[in-house]
């Protein structure tokens, strides 16, 4: 969240007509080398069409992949409508958009991996996809 939360803030997410709320934390927990690495998924919910994971861990960063099945899952739970439903997971490091069209048969796409760490801080390409989603999810598309 201390990168995250920035970056909501520059996108407009604390402004109506979001509405960021957590859900339920569910715990990861992996093997490190012979050391137990526990951390929390938290799931925010900005607006009915759009859902950010935020995998948090203080002794070593997991996979955004740790947090797809769970990202899938509530986008899937969250609209009712047959419009598209994006979402984020991000672990502090690493960021990936996921857009899920519900139809009969549901689909979803991944973007690319986001890494800050990669040369020209990919966080203001993020910053960029996330003011997209918010137009978006104002208009209701």
């Amino acid at each position: 969240m201390v990168v995250l939360s920035p970056l909501l803030d520059l996108a407009d997410f604390y402004l109506s007509p979001f509405h960021v709320k957590s859900e339920k934390s569910v715990e990861v927990s992996a093997e490190d080398e012979g050391v137990r690495v526990k951390g929390q998924i938290d799931i925010l919910v900005l607006f009915e069409q759009l859902v950010v994971v935020v995998i948090e861990s203080k002794q070593a960063a997991f996979s955004v992949e740790v947090g797809k099945p769970q990202l899938l899952a509530y986008m899937l739970a969250v609209s009712n409508s047959d419009k598209p439903v994006y979402g984020l997971i991000s672990n502090g490091s690493s960021f990936i958009f996921v857009k899920l069209i519900k139809q009969e048969t549901p689909k979803y796409v991944l973007s690319r991996l986001f890494y800050i760490f990669n040369p020209g801080n990919e966080l203001y390409t993020v910053l960029s996809v996330l003011k997209r989603l918010g137009q978006l999810a104002r208009n209701g598309s």
